[in-house]
């Protein structure tokens, strides 16, 4: 698999984590993804240079959005084609 796409479905997988305050540790997100701490942090600065507003909160001990935001990547029509 192309390691583009890879990162992009570990970063759709850490996004909806965080929507569900489901990320739980670093340590414990970075198994549930089966990379390495590191990676996770790697991934995580990406997508805070790509403007997540991401922090994490103790109290709930999960990443978090500090405000609602969206991630979408790919292709999507602004129309639905009608087929004869």
């Amino acid at each position: 698999m192309n390691i583009l796409i890879k990162q992009i479905e570990v970063i759709e997988r850490i996004d909806q984590l965080i929507r569900l305050q489901a990320t739980g540790t670093p340590e414990a997100l970075a198994y549930r993804l089966s990379i390495s701490k590191t990676k996770l942090y790697r991934i995580l600065n990406i997508m805070k240079d790509l403007n997540a507003p991401i922090l994490y909160d103790v109290a709930v001990q999960s990443f978090v959005y500090e405000e609602a935001v969206g991630f979408q990547f790919g292709f999507y029509s602004s129309h639905v084609r009608e087929y004869a």
